[in-house]
């Protein structure tokens, strides 16, 4: 098996770093330094052209996008619990998946980047602020998720689901949003984070858990 990923500390790649890693399969993890350019060289660009992360390398194979990529790994290696195996239980934890890389992520986008949907500095500030807004609204709802979690997002198994979750609440530092202020959810990302496999990523990215800063601090 011929297994790489390209990942950079602190993105949605931790999604597929952390299910890799948690699957026990061999592969050779990759940081690609975003704050450096390295995703523009050229080397990276002729892997995926788009200049984003996470690409997985399967053999001779590249695959983008985390949907995909996760799809991909869930069917190859049914081991790492990816997502569900069948049924309802399946169907509902893609739903989530879809939900939380559809919508969520996407939101968080217009909080971080809003200079990448208009160069008109009052209209950036407009779309930060209202982003943000619903950005919270949103982790709210997968705190609600969590609350009922058995114990984790997709049930008895840690899956995809929670990584993304960790993900996503972790952002919200950044975007202002104390991470303690959504227990459950918080509670869940700790649990997650802990287990050895997703330890070694962490330790690996070098992530703080909580990024989140008072204002005036």
């Amino acid at each position: 098996m011929s297994l790489k990923l390209y990942y950079a500390p602190g993105a949605c790649s931790f999604v597929p770093h952390a299910m890799l890693e948690l699957s026990g399969a061999a592969f050779e993890p990759t940081s690609v330094k975003l704050h450096k350019g390295e995703q523009r060289s050229a080397e990276y660009l002729a892997l995926n052209p788009r200049g984003q992360v996470p690409v997985l390398v399967d053999g001779g194979e590249v695959i983008t996008q985390i949907v995909a990529i996760l799809l991909h790994l869930d069917a190859k290696l049914p081991q790492a619990g990816i997502l569900p195996a069948a049924g309802m239980g399946r169907t509902h934890a893609l739903s989530t998946l879809m939900w939380m890389n559809n919508t969520v992520h996407p939101t968080f986008t217009h909080v971080f980047m809003p200079q990448k949907f208009t160069d008109d500095e009052a209209a950036q500030k407009a779309i930060r602020s209202f982003a943000l807004r619903a950005y919270r609204n949103l982790l709210g709802e997968i705190e609600a998720l969590a609350v009922r979690a058995t114990p984790w997002l997709a049930g008895a198994q840690p899956s995809a689901l929670d990584a993304y979750a960790l993900t996503l609440l972790r952002w919200g530092g950044y975007a202002e949003i104390d991470p303690t202020s959504l227990p459950a959810l918080w509670a869940l990302a700790q649990r997650f984070a802990a287990l050895p496999a997703v330890a070694r990523v962490v330790e690996r990215e070098r992530l703080q858990l909580n990024v989140y800063q008072p204002a005036g601090a």
